[in-house]
């Protein structure tokens, strides 16, 4: 896809100052930036005019790979027809349809659909929807909502707070009360290059019955837990650990939250990792695969029974939920969810996963005996090597094996000295030797 002649490209300022970029360390970057400027299918195209394979679906949400005509097609014909329309008290036909359709996909009966335009702003209303429903129930003490450590679930005040990433809450003070934290799944020890689900760790599910004894189970409103921890690091649940989760819940009446906003659309070789595990959630945060990152949309999952608790009383015309977003169902994209999902039914993209995945789990296992390596992760076409940390400079290694990467023409995802992969599910085999080969290289250059 060629830049026009006139393009904001060519006309790229040399003031980098006024962007205050997010989660980048923004004074090293702004002195040696990386910029991108075009990207088709499983490449990215820099300023400088270098291919670039994406090893990471952007962040997680170019499940569908970059620029696919039928997706831009959609949301070029949906902005000449009709750029915007509020959704609150009005509607417009995209998001009715798109909601069926996910609807259909979804696990078990989670048959109701709130939009939203992000990750972040998924796990806020699904944490709102849970405290209102046990009001709805007169349950309205069931206030306390129970995280995990080192889970991930967006920057809102609400996601931050259950979430158990110390870097991402250290600067904001107090966020929420009334939250607790179950312990992370993960155990070098015991787990260290498992292929797929380890086989230890099911018993962490039992330190839930610790803080339901702790607080009282009619406190708690809610648990909610990444199905896989993408952002830390790629940290697979052991086997039996969702299953045990959903049945305390179950025991103790708490509703379960799966944040499936990296692990949905196919990531796992099913639609949802809840049809991966055998689980179905409560409610099912979701985003970035939604709409092939096109354009940026959330959507929260709802069971039959959550969503009916607010279709009561006596008058017809009260707002049952008093939530929802300016952008919520914003027509293009619903254009690009409708268009994204035709791309994956037509292509059989969720299955191509499911087919790749251990050619990909043996890909990414060549690299265990690399020197610093101290962990190989992986669960569908998701994966993550750990580096043993440099001796008074963490995460220094992490970074030069990713910029290694980089230079050589493939984009890795970098977490301090944790790299994670996870490229579009139109992967070839050849490009998943691509990826690992650089990556191996670039390891033993770095050690």
């Amino acid at each position: 896809m060629a830049s026009a002649p006139d393009s904001v490209y060519d006309r790229m300022p040399n003031d980098l100052s006024a962007f205050w970029m997010p989660f980048t360390a923004n004074r090293q970057f702004k002195a040696s930036p990386r910029l991108l400027v075009e990207a088709k299918d499983m490449h990215y195209t820099t300023q400088d005019g270098r291919k670039v394979l994406d090893g990471t679906a952007g962040l997680w949400c170019v499940n569908a790979g970059h620029c696919r005509e039928p997706i831009v097609r959609a949301v070029q014909e949906q902005v000449a027809r009709m750029e915007y329309a509020p959704s609150f008290q009005m509607g417009h036909p995209a998001p009715f349809e798109l909601a069926a359709r996910l609807a259909r996909i979804a696990p078990g009966d989670l048959d109701h659909v709130f939009f939203t335009n992000s990750g972040s702003e998924s796990v806020d209303t699904a944490l709102k929807i849970a405290l209102a429903y046990h009001r709805m129930k007169g349950d309205g003490q069931r206030t306390r909502l129970i995280g995990r450590s080192r889970g991930y679930h967006g920057v809102g005040f609400g996601g931050i707070s259950v979430g158990g990433m110390s870097p991402n809450r250290k600067l904001y003070g107090g966020l929420l009360g009334g939250v607790d934290h179950l312990p992370h799944t993960y155990n070098i020890d015991k787990m260290a290059f498992s292929r797929g689900q380890p086989e230890w760790g099911a018993h962490l599910a039992d330190e839930l019955e610790e803080i339901v004894a702790l607080h009282d189970a009619s406190t708690i409103a809610a648990v909610i837990v990444e199905p896989v921890a993408g952002s830390a690091g790629v940290l697979v649940p052991p086997k039996g650990y969702l299953e045990r989760l959903r049945a305390i819940c179950d025991k103790h009446g708490l509703l379960l939250i799966f944040d499936e906003v990296i692990t949905g659309f196919g990531r796992l070789g099913r639609p949802f990792a809840g049809d991966r595990f055998g689980v179905v959630p409560d409610l099912m945060t979701t985003a970035k695969g939604l709409s092939n990152a096109t354009v940026p949309m959330g959507a929260v999952f709802c069971r039959k029974f959550i969503h009916d608790a607010f279709m009561q009383g006596d008058n017809p015309y009260a707002v049952e939920l008093t939530h929802g977003y300016t952008y919520s169902a914003h027509p293009l994209a619903a254009a690009a969810g409708l268009a994204t999902l035709d791309v994956y039914q037509s292509e059989g993209l969720f299955e191509r996963a499911a087919e790749l995945e251990s050619y990909w789990q043996d890909a990414m296992h060549s690299m265990a005996d690399l020197g610093p390596v101290v962990d190989v992760r992986d669960f569908g076409i998701m994966g993550a090597v750990q580096f043993e940390p440099r001796k008074d400079a963490p995460g220094t290694r992490g970074y030069d094996i990713f910029t290694k990467c980089y230079d050589k023409g493939v984009l890795v995802r970098y977490t301090a000295d944790i790299l994670a992969m996870s490229p579009p599910l139109i992967v070839s085999k050849g490009q998943i030797d691509q990826i690992v080969d650089t990556l191996t290289e670039s390891i033993k250059e770095a050690a």
